[in-house]
């Protein structure tokens, strides 16, 4: 019945979790998956996307605000949009996760593992860059990609960094108002999108993922303050993975409790008894399961757990290492001739140690930020540019961080130029413009640096990126 050749156990599981709903399970594998993009509110209000990119035809998904559904001929993986971090292609069932997390500005959150940055990015649109975001993520070529996406969407409060979670939980005993784990898991989720994860899917694998998840869930307890809320996610259907996971974590942690939160048209309740553990806990109905038979997405799984617990007065959460110490803006003179030659915004308090020097990189550092000494560290918040002899030269990061009013001077790329400016090519401007730093702006969007000398704006899109 469908192209998507599923292994023999886990067409014997389903059938016995679905019943009668199965063959519209199976049925769910020869439709068309669904594609979606999350528009980045960090670099604009989605009405002004709309009004902007002239992507037509988008349709909302119900679960993220900012979330739409497009068609696959749009192309918007090749737009020059998408490389000014407008927004995020994103699978429209993992967009759920992070809205439950309901991150507010100001807090002190956890992706734990974070990458590609899907959740990382949704979560810090809730933010606002302000307050600290940690991303984490294990696996080090990942993790790149992680930082390489915090960057594209102009994210100035996130930690990026790469350790094993028993690690971290040495280091931040209840220390983060909320946790966001989405957990390594057996990806049965996306077969209909991955072949790969069909390939590598076994029985051994899925009890393997679990035992995973239990550690990783209990590092997660440890760093997670009193009160907090800790969201638990997979793309996958196992039930040993889901509600076992979540009946063990409550098994072990009695003082946590399952969040009845809202069930969007389509989602169901989690169930405990879909085969495993068969351990009675009621409270399990009020988790999240997500079919693609009953949803425009691909499966996923959802829990809102809140810690019990207050947090008293005058309360400073545990950080081993301590805050990071920094440099005051204004002793660093090269960085400050910048900032009043090619800054309209203070981005910055000049007087305050908030610039981190890591091997001639500047870096603004979150309010805070604990001090990376002993963490394996890929970006430590905003990348502001390199300290050069003599002079400072602004980073890409800084200019998708900045919005077109926040440049002092800015160039408005033609559909053609943008196109060039990606490829690096040069180009040709105006013999009146003031000679210096400009910020290359696509339909009110930051594509990256250029700088004009004579009558041509040199291209300091980074060569890593060109099309």
């Amino acid at each position: 019945m469908t192209g998507v050749r599923l292994p023999a156990e886990f067409e014997k599981r389903m059938q016995d979790m679905l019943k009668d709903a199965y063959p519209a399970f199976l049925h769910s594998y020869d439709n068309e998956k669904k594609s979606a993009l999350r528009v980045n509110t960090l670099k604009g209000t989605v009405d002004e996307f709309f009004e902007n990119s002239g992507f037509d035809g988008l349709k909302p998904v119900i679960w993220e605000q900012r979330g739409f559904y497009y068609n696959e001929e749009m192309r918007v993986g090749k737009h020059p949009l998408h490389e000014a971090g407008a927004y995020y292609i994103q699978e429209p069932s993992a967009m759920a996760p992070a809205a439950y997390l309901e991150a507010e500005p100001g807090e002190k959150v956890l992706d734990l593992c974070a990458a590609p940055g899907g959740k990382s990015t949704q979560i810090a649109s809730y933010m606002e860059n302000k307050g600290l975001l940690v991303c984490n993520e294990v696996n080090p070529a990942r993790a790149k990609i992680l930082s390489e996406n915090v960057e594209r969407m102009g994210i100035k409060n996130a930690l990026v960094i790469n350790e094993q979670p028993q690690r971290l939980a040495e280091m931040f005993a209840g220390y983060f108002d909320r946790i966001l784990v989405d957990a390594p898991c057996s990806g049965e989720g996306m077969f209909r999108k991955n072949e790969e994860a069909v390939n590598e899917w076994s029985l051994e694998n899925v009890r393997s993922c679990a035992q995973r998840q239990d550690m990783i869930l209990s590092c997660a307890d440890i760093m997670l303050r009193a009160g907090g809320r800790l969201v638990y996610s997979t793309c996958t259907f196992s039930p040993e993975e889901n509600e076992g996971s979540i009946a063990r974590f409550i098994e072990s942690n009695p003082d946590y409790e399952i969040v009845e939160v809202r069930r969007y048209e389509g989602m169901i309740s989690g169930n405990p008894d879909y085969g495993y553990p068969h351990c009675g806990l009621k409270e399990l109905e009020r988790t999240l399961r997500l079919f693609p038979h009953m949803v425009e997405g691909e499966g996923h799984y959802a829990a809102v757990l809140q810690k019990g617990g207050e947090v008293p007065a005058g309360y400073k959460a545990f950080l081993a290492n301590g805050v990071q110490t920094g440099i005051k803006p204004k002793d660093i003179k090269e960085l400050m001739e910048f900032a009043n030659e090619a800054l309209n915004v203070k981005l910055f308090d000049e007087k305050r140690g908030c610039i981190l020097n890591f091997g001639g990189q500047l870096y603004l550092m979150p309010d805070d930020m604990p001090s990376i000494d002993r963490l394996k560290v890929l970006r430590a918040g905003l990348h502001l540019g390199t300290l050069k002899k003599n002079r400072f030269e602004p980073s890409h990061a800084l200019a998708l961080a900045l919005r077109p009013y926040e440049a002092g001077k800015v160039y408005t790329l033609s559909d053609d130029e943008a196109a060039s400016f990606i490829n690096g090519q040069t180009i040709s401007a105006d013999k009146e413009l003031e000679k210096g730093w400009y910020l290359m702006v696509y339909r009110g969007y930051s594509l990256g640096w250029g700088k004009l000398a004579g009558q041509m704006i040199k291209n300091h899109y980074p060569k890593g990126l060109r099309k």
